[in-house]
C-alpha cells in the first residue's frame, strides 16, 4: 500500500514539474514603423502635453450634454461594453481551467433489501424490508498543463480582453468626435443661413425698389426685372438652406436622443458662434504618442493574443496529463440499523497521447500562424494609419489657420467695397450690375468664411480623435457593468494661449 502511494505522489510531482514546460511562441510585440517626428507644419512651435477635458475647454455645455448623451444612446458603445463583460468572463473561463475543479454530489434512495431470509428468527432482514441509502462526496479533476496550452489560453483571453476595454474607449472617442463633428455643422448651418438671410433680404429690397423707380418711370423694365431675378434667386437659395439645417438638426437628434422640440430650445438657448481655444502648444508631438491611440493599443494586443493562440495550437500536438480523485461517505439505514462506509480514491492518473488525427492539429497550427500574420499587418497598418490621420489634422489645422486672417480681412473688404456700391447705386453714380455682382462677390466671400470656421473645427475634432482622445493605457479602466449609461465624457484638453 505505501508503495502505491508512494508512486501516486511521484506521478503527481512529475507533472507538477511538467507543468513548467512551456512551447515557443511567435513574438507578442513587433516593431511598427513609426517615424522618429512629424513631418507636417506644426505651429507655434510648441509640444502636445494633455489631451484631457478638450470639450469643456471649449466653454460650451451644450456640447459635453449632447456627448454624454450620445455615448448613452450609441448602440456602438453598448455593444463594445457588452463584448467587453464578454471578454472578462472568457478570461475568468482560461484562468479557471488550470486549477483543479471540485464538484459535490449527494444522493439518497430508498428501497427494499433484496435479501431472502435465513431463518424463522423475526430479527432476520425479508426480501420487503425497505432501505434507505445516503451518499455524498467530492470529486476533485486538474489537467496538468505541461506544455503551456492552457496557460497560452489564459493570456490569449486577457490580451483579448484588454483589447476589448481599448475598444470599447475607441468606440466613445469615436462617438464624441462625431457629435462634435455633427454639433458644429449645425452651428455653421445656422451661421450660413444668417448670411443668406441677410442676402435675400437685401436683394429682395433693392428688388422692391426697382419696381416703384421702374413704376414711376425712372428705372427701365430690365433692370427692374433683374433684380428681381436676384431676389428670387436669393430667397431659393434660402430655401435650400433651411432645408439643410433642417436635416443637420435631424442627424443631431438621432445621434443624442434627445427630443427634436427640446434640443431646438437647447440650441436657442445656447450662444451660436464660440471661439475655437487658440493653438498654444502643438509643434511637436512625440511620436510614441500614437501608441496612445485605443485602436492601435488593440491592434497590438491582437498580435500578442494571436501569438498565444500559436502557442496553444502547438501544445495541442503534446501529450495531455488528467489527475483525478474523489472522497465519499455512504449511509444505509434499515430497520432502524445505521450502517456508513467512507471511501476515498486518487486517481485514475491518465496520460492522453495523440498519434493519429489524419493532420486535423497541424492544419490548427497553420491557421493559427496565418492569424498571427494578419495580426501584426493589420498592426502596422494601424500605426501607418495613425501616423497619417495626425499629420493630415496637422496639416488642415495649420492650413486653416493661415486662411483665417485672410478670409475675415475678405469680407471685411468686400463689406466695405458693397456698402460703397450701394451708396453709389442709390445716388445714381452705379448701375445695378455693379451692385449685383459687388454683392454677389460679398455673398460668396461671407459662404466661404464660415465654410472656413467648419474647416477648423473639424480639424480640431480630427487631432482630437486622431491623437486618442485623451486614453491612455495606464488611466483606462473598463465599463462596470453598471454603467451602461456611460456618463463620463472621453475629451481632450488642448492648451491655450495665455
Amino acid at each position: 500500500m505505501r508503495r502505491l502511494r508512494l508512486k501516486l505522489m511521484t506521478a503527481l510531482c512529475l507533472g507538477i514539474g511538467l507543468a513548467g514546460c512551456s512551447l515557443t511562441r511567435p513574438p507578442a510585440q513587433v516593431e511598427a514603423p513609426i517615424p522618429a517626428q512629424w513631418h507636417a507644419p506644426l505651429p507655434h512651435g510648441g509640444s502636445l502635453a494633455s489631451l484631457a477635458d478638450w470639450w469643456r475647454q471649449l466653454d460650451d455645455p451644450l456640447l459635453v450634454e449632447l456627448i454624454t448623451a450620445a455615448e448613452a444612446a450609441s448602440p456602438n458603445v453598448a455593444s463594445a461594453a457588452a463584448r467587453v463583460a464578454e471578454a472578462r468572463s472568457t478570461r475568468v473561463q482560461a484562468g479557471a481551467a488550470l486549477l483543479p475543479s471540485l464538484d459535490g454530489t449527494a444522493s439518497a434512495s430508498r428501497g427494499t433489501s433484496g435479501l431472502s431470509s435465513s431463518s424463522s428468527s423475526s430479527s432476520s432482514l425479508s426480501a420487503s424490508t425497505p432501505i434507505t441509502t445516503l451518499q455524498a462526496g467530492l470529486q476533485s479533476k486538474w489537467e496538468v498543463d505541461l506544455f503551456g496550452r492552457l496557460r497560452a489560453d489564459r493570456d490569449a483571453a486577457e490580451a483579448k480582453q484588454n483589447s476589448a476595454n481599448a475598444k470599447w474607449h475607441d468606440a466613445r472617442v469615436a462617438v464624441a468626435a462625431e457629435t462634435a463633428n455633427a454639433y458644429f455643422s449645425e452651428r455653421a448651418c445656422q451661421q450660413q443661413l444668417r448670411v443668406s438671410e441677410a442676402d435675400a433680404r437685401s436683394r429682395s429690397e433693392t428688388a422692391r425698389l426697382n419696381d416703384l423707380s421702374a413704376k414711376a418711370g425712372f428705372t427701365a423694365p430690365a433692370d427692374a426685372a433683374l433684380a428681381r431675378a436676384s431676389a428670387s434667386d436669393a430667397s431659393g437659395r434660402l430655401t435650400q438652406q433651411r432645408a439643410q439645417c433642417a436635416v443637420q438638426r435631424k442627424a443631431l437628434v438621432a445621434l443624442s436622443g434627445i427630443d427634436e422640440t427640446t434640443l431646438e430650445q437647447k440650441l436657442a438657448a445656447s450662444p451660436a458662434q464660440r471661439a475655437l481655444p487658440v493653438v498654444g502648444s502643438i509643434a511637436s508631438v512625440p511620436a510614441e504618442a500614437i501608441s496612445q491611440r485605443p485602436d492601435v493599443y488593440s491592434a497590438e494586443l491582437g498580435v500578442a493574443s494571436a501569438s498565444a493562440d500559436v502557442g496553444s495550437a502547438e501544445a495541442e500536438r503534446y501529450p495531455k496529463l488528467t489527475v483525478s480523485g474523489s472522497i465519499g461517505r455512504t449511509q444505509y439505514r434499515v430497520d432502524g440499523l445505521r450502517q456508513s462506509l467512507e471511501t476515498w480514491t486518487v486517481g485514475p492518473i491518465s496520460l492522453t497521447v495523440p498519434l493519429l488525427d489524419g493532420g486535423s492539429r497541424k492544419a490548427n497550427i497553420d491557421a493559427a500562424k496565418a492569424r498571427y500574420a494578419e495580426a501584426v499587418s493589420l498592426y502596422r497598418s494601424n500605426v501607418r494609419q495613425a501616423v497619417r490621420e495626425v499629420e493630415e489634422a496637422l496639416v488642415n489645422l495649420d492650413a486653416t489657420d493661415a486662411r483665417t486672417t485672410d478670409a475675415d480681412a475678405a469680407v471685411k473688404n468686400y463689406q466695405a467695397s458693397f456698402d460703397a456700391t450701394q451708396a453709389r447705386y442709390s445716388s445714381g453714380l452705379a448701375s445695378l450690375f455693379e451692385l449685383e455682382d459687388s454683392r454677389r462677390t460679398l455673398f460668396t466671400a461671407q459662404t466661404a468664411r464660415v465654410t472656413l470656421q467648419r474647416e477648423r473645427t473639424e480639424a480640431w475634432v480630427a487631432l482630437y480623435r486622431s491623437m486618442g482622445g485623451g486614453w491612455n493605457r495606464q488611466s483606462a479602466s473598463a465599463p462596470s457593468s453598471e454603467s451602461s449609461s456611460m456618463t463620463s465624457t472621453p475629451a481632450t484638453k488642448v492648451a491655450t494661449s495665455p
